[in-house]
Formats: C-alpha cells, sequence, structure tokens
C-alpha cells in the first residue's frame, strides 16, 4: 500500500479503523486495494491520471452511470458516498473511490450453455439500460483500418522482429504471421468496411473481458472496472467480448457458447442481426490490421504482451478462413 495514504481516505468515510490493506489490482487507469476495516471489507480505488483520463468530471460520471446500473438491477458494483455525500474523493491530490467488497473469482476457463446465456443476457442489459439513461450521442464516423498503412507497418515490424536480441520463439513467430497476414490483407483488401458501414454507438463498458467480471458458485455476481466506459459502437463490444470469453488456448471459439450468447444479447438489448452482421466484420477488420502486441515488444520495449501474441495470431487466421461460420454463429 506504499504511495496510497489509506488511513487519510479512509478518516473521510465512518467505517471505523482500518485493520489491513494490500494491493490486489494495478491497471493503467487506476490501482486497488482491498481495505478491512471495522465495518467490513472494501475495494479502494485510486485513479492514475497517466493517460489524462481520470479527470474529476469523467469519473463522476463513471460513478454516476454505475449506480443507475446497479439501481436497475444490473451487477454493477455502485460507489459509497464518503461522510459529504459524494462518491470521489480528493487526498493530497489524488482522486479515489471506495466500493463494497464483492466475493467472488474469476471467469469460468469453459463456459457452460446457461452460463453463456447469462452472460449476454447481463451485457445486453448493462447496455440497454445505460441507453435509457445516458444522453444519446451523435454518431461519429468510424474510419476503418486503412490496409494501405498497415502493409507500412508489417514491413516495420518485420524488420524489428528479424533484429530483436535476444532471439526468441515469439519473433520467429511474428516474423511468419507478419509476412502471412501481409498476404491475408492483400487479398481481403475489397472486405474493409466503408465509412457509414457502423453499427449503431451508445454507452458501453468500454473493456469487458473476464478479468473484469466475478462468479460465485458459478454464477456471474459483479461487472468490475468501468474506468473506460464512453460511447462506442454497442453491438462490436458484444462481438469484440464472446472472441475473449469464448476462445480455446488455441485461439479457436466455441462457436456453440458463442450462439447462446449472442442470441440472450440480441434478445436483452433489443439489437437487430443486422447490426450485429455489421459488427463482426467491423471487429474482424480491424483485428486483422492490428498488431498491438508487437508494437508494445518491438516499439515499446514492453514484453509483457507477448504471451498473448500466439492465440491472438492463429484466432484471426482461423477467422478469416471460417468467417462464415463465425459470422452464422453470431447472428442465427
Amino acid at each position: 500500500m506504499a504511495g496510497v495514504p489509506v488511513r487519510a481516505v479512509l478518516a473521510r468515510y465512518d467505517l471505523g479503523a482500518l485493520l489491513s490493506a494490500e494491493r490486489v489490482g494495478q491497471g493503467l487507469l487506476s490501482r486497488v486495494l482491498r481495505v478491512r476495516t471495522e465495518a467490513g471489507e472494501f475495494a479502494l480505488k485510486l485513479y492514475l491520471n497517466d493517460t489524462g483520463q481520470a479527470s474529476g468530471p469523467v469519473i463522476a460520471g463513471q460513478h454516476r452511470a454505475v449506480a443507475a446500473l446497479a439501481a436497475h438491477g444490473v451487477p454493477a458494483v455502485a460507489p459509497l458516498p464518503a461522510r459529504e455525500g459524494r462518491t470521489l474523493v480528493l487526498v493530497r491530490g489524488r482522486r479515489y473511490a471506495l466500493f463494497p467488497w464483492v466475493p467472488g473469482g474469476p471467469a469460468p476457463a469453459a463456459y457452460a450453455s446457461e452460463q453463456a446465456r447469462e452472460l449476454g443476457t447481463v451485457l445486453g442489459r448493462a447496455h440497454a439500460r445505460l441507453a435509457d439513461f445516458q444522453p444519446t450521442p451523435v454518431r461519429q464516423v468510424r474510419e476503418s483500418a486503412d490496409p494501405a498503412r498497415t502493409l507500412a507497418e508489417i514491413d516495420h515490424l518485420l524488420a524489428r522482429a528479424r533484429l530483436h536480441q535476444p532471439r526468441e520463439d515469439v519473433d520467429l513467430l511474428a516474423e511468419h504471421h507478419l509476412r502471412v497476414r501481409r498476404e491475408l490483407l492483400r487479398a481481403h483488401a475489397d472486405a474493409r468496411p466503408a465509412r457509414d458501414e457502423v453499427p449503431p454507438e451508445g454507452w458501453v463498458h468500454g473493456d469487458f473481458h473476464p478479468l473484469n467480471v466475478l462468479y460465485r458458485d458459478g454464477r456471474l455476481v459483479a461487472m468490475i472496472d468501468w474506468d473506460r466506459l464512453g460511447v462506442r459502437p454497442r453491438a462490436e463490444e458484444a462481438v469484440r467480448a464472446a472472441t475473449q470469453f469464448f476462445a480455446r488456448a488455441d485461439g479457436v471459439l466455441d462457436l456453440a457458447r458463442v450462439r447462446e450468447y449472442a442470441r440472450a444479447y440480441r434478445t436483452a438489448s433489443g439489437t437487430p442481426v443486422s447490426d450485429v452482421r455489421l459488427a463482426v466484420r467491423r471487429v474482424w477488420w480491424e483485428r486483422l490490421n492490428d498488431f498491438w502486441m508487437l508494437r508494445w515488444r518491438y516499439a515499446r520495449g514492453d514484453s509483457r504482451p507477448s504471451s498473448l501474441f500466439p492465440a491472438a495470431a492463429a484466432q484471426i487466421l482461423w477467422w478469416t478462413e471460417d468467417y462464415q461460420q463465425v459470422l452464422d454463429a453470431y447472428t442465427n
């Protein structure tokens, strides 16, 4: 808990004496500690401002949205008000919030049918409720990835991969996949979505993946980490999430579970099949053009995402080859 004035923050609440504190999470936008006081257990979040996204008004808006979702039955965990009534407190120039501690564990490694449907229903309800009480945004123009720019990046990354030292297996794999991806982009250049081929936008969680849900006794009990709440194509979040929740170790999706999840999502959110069809195409195209893990490795010197690259690279190759089967799972 070094660097976090836990006692000074808790002094803003009526929770009794501090008994213990331990760090449990560290992300780009926040740091989380599990604290125990005489009143119980809580999650204390420090909002980092390294990316410039942790302004007071932005966080306050997130808190209002999460509280409204919780009031409407979505398993979002609302922050607790401090003694003066605000959910965001400023201590020594940094922003903090306190949440109830929700007992739970990680998402299951393999989903049962009922769990897949529950996941789709929960995300669909969250999107629908956000649309009810958040202002409808003005539609934005979202250009899809430019394959010419991607081909230039592939050449750059290939050169970096060949020179990388110490030489590791992931560098050899990166070279192979970069060459394969170059050929795929050339073969599918005419599949680039047009500017107007974008599903409707709305407020979304923004970072919905297996690390941001909690399960207890096989049931989803909480959606956490709403720091990236924002306006994006809703159906794209649903499509993107399924590629993480239902992927095997080799990246291949469990299409039976994707189908159950997608049906439940469409029902709960009221999303038409046409929107999901557009979202599948756009997410596939963006993944085909995306090399963020390799950029981190070769441009930033950060190898932490490198372990994710083999499965991600294999998934986009499989998805491209079996595109119609994947589309059918999301839309029928």
